[in-house]
């Protein structure tokens, strides 16, 4: 359904002398500019791959093939067979509804919305702490004991880490773990690691599925929350969704719906997707 970016380009001369809110004509049929800008946007994945500078000339070409298999289509009178009847009522009802959704979503994210709910979600949120520690993993109990005994008597962390861990994440780094919370942890580490004091290893090897490891923390501190700017696309993300559902939950809610088979489940109103 496509043709040559030379086929286009000569058509430049008719173009230019076209209306300037037509692109083209096509046996008498117009190709305007807003039927191009919402094709740009309805087959934005089918033309991600094509060049910016090429997009419209490759939509434009899309265009012209829609409109000769149109007019091809109509002269076989299939405008005319339920079939067709049935697409085209389908296709404007999710035409409409996806304009609804779209207007929807526009007043969703408004930027006071926005930050309402940045205020809500973030920066009213409660405090996460997370610290920065290091550890030397090993197989077995006793070699822990050992390690840790050498480290009380004044053993050097990172070199320890370097020489006898088995954690090849961190062991190059001396053990540094870096800052994390306690929920990116497992249990048995993370219990034990936000326990100590900053500056303090913990008193007995620490046993989880990966081994043995002593524990060493270097830092505690409030994690920071991240800026409105930072986290302003999900927070208008979010909106659009929440908007969306609502909007279809309000719609259901106050409509009579009449099944002619009992379904086997209930059927729940759909999240709605981004347009």
């Amino acid at each position: 359904m496509r043709r040559s970016l030379a086929f286009l380009l000569s058509c430049t001369a008719f173009i230019s002398c076209a209306h300037a809110q037509n692109i083209a004509r096509v046996d008498g049929v117009d190709i305007q500019a807003t039927e191009v800008a919402i094709m740009e946007k309805e087959l934005a994945a089918t033309f991600a791959q094509v060049p910016q500078e090429q997009r419209k000339e490759a939509i434009v070409s899309y265009l012209i093939d829609l409109k000769l298999l149109s007019a091809a289509a109509t002269k076989a009178k299939i405008n005319e067979n339920a079939e067709y009847l049935a697409r085209t009522k389908l296709a404007n009802e999710r035409v409409l509804g996806e304009i609804l959704l779209e207007q929807e979503t526009k007043k969703a994210v408004s930027d006071a919305n926005l930050k309402a709910a940045y205020d809500k979600e973030v920066k009213n949120a409660p405090k996460v702490q997370e610290v920065s520690a290091r550890h030397i993993l090993v197989e077995g109990e006793e070699e822990a004991k050992t390690i840790l005994k050498q480290l009380n008597d004044g053993g050097d962390f990172a070199a320890l880490a370097k020489e006898k861990s088995k954690d090849p994440g961190s062991k190059g780094a001396g053990g540094d773990l870096g800052y994390f919370t306690k929920d990116t942890m497992v249990p048995e580490f993370a219990e034990a690691a936000f326990k100590l004091e900053k500056g303090k290893l913990n008193d007995a090897p620490v046993k989880s599925q990966f081994g043995y490891h002593i524990i060493k923390v270097d830092d505690k501190r409030d994690k920071a929350k991240p800026t409105f700017d930072e986290i302003k696309p999900q927070l208008q993300q979010f909106l659009e969704r929440q908007a969306q559902s609502k909007l279809i939950q309000d719609l259901r809610k106050d409509a009579k719906v009449e099944l002619a088979e009992k379904p086997a489940a209930p059927i729940a109103p759909p999240v709605a997707a981004k347009p």
